[in-house]
Formats: C-alpha cells, sequence, structure tokens
C-alpha cells in the first residue's frame, strides 16, 4: 500500500474500472506505469473496502498516558521550576522513555511554555503592603498619567557576559505572578555602571557612573542630565519623576536638592525593580550590546551608547501600554 496510497483517487478509479473490464494486472501497470504490486494493492483494497480511497488511521499510540498528562501539568503548575529532565526521570519511573521534546509538545499543548524567570527581590510582609496600596493607588491612572513620568534607574553590564536567567513552565500573560519570579537580594572581570531614563517618547541621557555613586554624584547626575533628558523628550510641565529606594536617592541632601529643583516625585514601594519599565530596556540594552560581543570597557561603554541611541520609542510605549497588568499581579499576589 506503500505506493498506491499516494496516488490520485481518479487514477484508482481507472485502473479498477479497467481490472472490471477484465485487464490483468500486468496489462493495468503497462497502460498506467506502474508496478505489478501497487496495481494489485489497489485492486485488493477496492475488493476488501469497496472503495479506492484510503482510510484514515489512528497513528501511533501516545506513549504519555493522560493520567501521565494530568500529573505533568499538575507538577509543573505546583512547581513551575520542574525541568523537562525532571518531568522525563518521572515517567521512566513509570517504564515510559521519551525524548524531553516530546515532554515540551505535551506541555505546549496545555498553553505551558519554559520562560526565563523575572525576578524580583524578597519581599518581607512590609514590602509586600507598600506594593499593595502603590498598585491599587495607580491602577486606574490614565495613559496621560503614564506619559508624563520620567523612569531612572542604575543598572550594572559586565563585559563578559550577564547572568543566564531561569526558567519557569508558564501560561501567557502569568510572567508576574509570584511563583513565577526569582528572588533576588542586592549588591551580590569588568564592568560599567551607567544611569539613563526614559519616558513614552523615548531614551533620554545614559551615563557612565565613575567608582562608587554617593548621594552627591547622585545629585551632579540629576543636574546635569534630567532637565536636558526633559527637554529631549518634549516632557511638559507637570512631569514626574521615577526613582528606586536607594539610600543615596533618599538621602536628606538628596531630598533637599529635589526640593530646591521642584522635582515632582513618584510616591515607590521598597524592593520593586518588577515595577520600573526600565528594567526591560535594560535588559533588551544588554541582550544587544553582549551580541555585539566588546572586548575592553571603553568598547563596551560606546556600543551601550550607541544600542541606547537606537532602542525604538514603541518598545517603551508597548511597555507602558501593558503596565497595568503589573499593578493587577501586584494585587493578585
Amino acid at each position: 500500500m506503500g505506493a498506491s496510497k499516494h496516488l490520485s483517487n481518479d487514477l484508482k478509479t481507472k485502473i479498477i474500472q479497467h481490472h472490471g473490464l477484465g485487464e490483468g494486472y500486468k496489462k493495468l501497470s503497462q497502460r498506467f506505469k506502474l508496478s505489478v504490486s501497487t496495481v494489485r494493492n489497489i485492486v485488493r483494497n477496492w475488493k476488501t473496502t469497496g472503495t479506492v480511497l484510503v482510510k484514515a488511521r489512528s497513528g501511533r499510540p501516545r506513549k504519555i498516558s493522560e493520567r501521565q498528562r494530568c500529573r505533568m501539568v499538575r507538577t509543573v503548575t505546583v512547581n513551575p521550576q520542574t525541568s523537562s529532565k525532571d518531568l522525563q526521570h518521572q515517567l521512566a519511573a513509570d517504564g515510559v522513555t521519551v525524548h524531553r521534546s516530546t515532554i515540551q509538545r505535551t506541555l505546549h499543548k496545555e498553553m505551558l511554555y519554559g520562560r526565563v524567570m523575572r525576578k524580583k527581590p524578597f519581599l518581607c510582609t512590609r514590602h509586600k503592603r507598600g506594593r499593595l496600596r502603590y498598585a491599587k493607588a495607580h491602577l486606574d491612572k490614565p495613559a496621560s498619567f503614564w506619559n508624563k513620568v520620567l523612569w531612572t534607574d542604575e543598572t550594572k553590564i559586565e563585559l563578559f557576559g550577564h547572568n543566564q536567567g531561569r526558567y519557569a513552565w508558564r501560561k501567557k500573560n502569568t510572567a508576574f505572578q509570584e511563583k513565577h519570579l526569582l528572588p533576588t537580594v542586592k549588591f551580590g572581570g569588568g564592568s560599567i555602571m551607567l544611569w539613563g531614563c526614559v519616558s513614552s517618547a523615548g531614551t533620554g541621557n545614559l551615563v557612565k557612573v565613575e567608582g562608587h555613586m554617593d548621594s552627591s554624584q547622585y545629585q551632579q547626575i540629576l543636574e546635569n542630565n534630567v532637565q536636558e533628558s526633559v527637554t529631549k523628550l518634549k516632557l511638559r510641565r507637570g512631569w514626574i519623576f521615577q526613582q528606586d529606594n536607594d539610600p543615596k536617592h533618599c538621602s536628606k541632601s538628596t531630598k533637599a536638592f529635589m526640593q530646591r529643583n521642584k522635582y515632582n516625585i513618584l510616591e515607590w514601594p521598597s524592593q520593586s525593580p518588577d515595577l520600573n519599565i526600565i528594567e526591560n530596556v535594560w535588559c533588551a540594552l544588554k541582550r544587544a550590546v553582549h551580541a555585539r560581543k566588546p572586548s575592553n570597557l571603553t568598547e563596551l561603554e560606546m556600543i551601550c551608547r550607541e544600542e541606547w541611541s537606537k532602542i525604538p520609542p514603541t518598545r517603551i510605549q508597548t511597555l507602558i501600554g501593558s503596565y497595568r497588568k503589573r499593578l493587577e499581579a501586584v494585587i493578585s499576589e
């Protein structure tokens, strides 16, 4: 049946018609330029089933039973960091041997995909309360509010690549659920420290931090770059300044500096880098920079500036447009 199943039904019908007129297998094979065995199989199938159609086959039986599939889904739902290799071992204990790609395809059918875990600092009860207050207070803010925000942050970029992420099985739009986040702790080959800012209009200034940044240096960076970025990004009167609660950001001298310069500061919950959209921009920057493989710190800084300028405003606008989902995730924690 191997060759005959690929022939058209019209051709098979003609073979049956000529066979009905008394033509034998050899003559039919010569007429239609097919092997005798193919002609024989077509006629035999017609005599057995009464049709030239090839019946649909059920295919190879599934190796993973319905019960095992449900157990796999339950396992990765309870513990999203379970690897496909762990699941492979579980199935092997049941006497089922499958490739990891089979496990992955099975979970994909359940809309479960392996994704890099988002990082989020360890949260105590006080931090969770602060995040919840922030989320509820800003959940219904209109787009016009977020378009006025100047998002700021510092980041370290390493010369020879960045730390690899860990994976978790999750469904779409569940990235910020607590079990899908990777807890981090502050303060931990060459690297550089950068300060940058963004808004819905695009990227603002990017500055290399010299040495260890204290309150004085931070204020100097703000003095030299914030107003220039506000002008560049065409932020109107009433623009809002966002920063995290790093000690140098909240020192008495820094607060006095901001009061003198009439900064309108966005209230910010502690331990919440996942709520700052610039973290996503940093990730995109690091991927682009490390793809170019800088060989020294000077080249690293130069490439950082080049790639920073290439980040399109649409990327940031997309992050702002989906910001409500982050707040909803905090409320549902």
